[in-house]
């Protein structure tokens, strides 16, 4: 598929990771996919808990480069790891907006 990213290789388990979060969205999430999905916003397809480089991203829209990721108190305990991550995708030209 065209709005999937290439060259990269993504574990089963990751894949599995990644829809047991589809299943199981924040509520904030969930608020966001409603206006989201189905190419609402200006036409455009997202994606949501896309692995990008071996991270899974909240939202994806490839066409537009653009990832939006919503931090909630979870992310606080991670804060090194969401600052690599941030820093690995952003280095495939990526545009990376935290709620």
């Amino acid at each position: 598929m065209s709005n999937i990213i290439r060259g990269q290789r993504n574990r089963r388990q990751k894949q599995a990771f990644a829809k047991k979060l589809r299943a199981k969205m924040t509520d904030y999430e969930k608020i966001l996919w409603k206006r989201l999905r189905t190419n609402k916003l200006l036409g455009l397809h997202f994606r949501r808990q896309q692995i990008i480089d071996g991270f899974i991203v909240d939202f994806y829209c490839h066409k537009t480069k653009l990832i939006i990721e919503i931090d909630g108190g979870f992310h606080q305990s991670r804060i090194e790891y969401d600052n690599l991550r941030e820093e690995i995708i952003t280095s495939r030209d990526l545009f990376y907006h935290k709620i």
